[in-house]
């Protein structure tokens, strides 16, 4: 739907907008009907398809939606790199542990 959305920014026909979001025909009907039923469309007759300003919010807000997400998605990935990080430096360390007690065994 954004794609359909980001097309009407300017008046366009129904055959742009299915060529321009690579969909088909049945696809284009189904998005134009919900999107002019949510009030994200509009069409003016003989001229075409146009985006409302609600519309234009919508593109706003899930832009603003998709950075955050591509942050937080960033930021998970970065902690899990982290937890691994430490659970190997623990790892590690019981395993040099028990060889420095192994070798204190030795000296023994």
């Amino acid at each position: 739907m954004q794609e359909v959305l980001s097309i009407v920014s300017v008046k366009v026909r129904k055959t742009r907008i299915m060529y321009g979001a690579n969909l088909s025909f049945a696809q284009v009907e189904k998005y134009l009907t919900l999107l002019q039923r949510s009030g994200l469309l509009e069409y003016d007759g003989d001229s075409g398809y146009l985006i409302t300003d609600m519309g234009i919010k919508f593109l706003q807000l899930y832009d603003d939606y998709l950075e955050r997400s591509t942050r937080m998605r960033q930021e998970v990935e970065k902690t899990m790199e982290d937890r691994l990080r430490l659970e190997n430096m623990c790892f590690n360390n019981k395993t040099e542990a028990k060889q420095m007690g192994n070798e204190k065994d030795d000296l023994t």
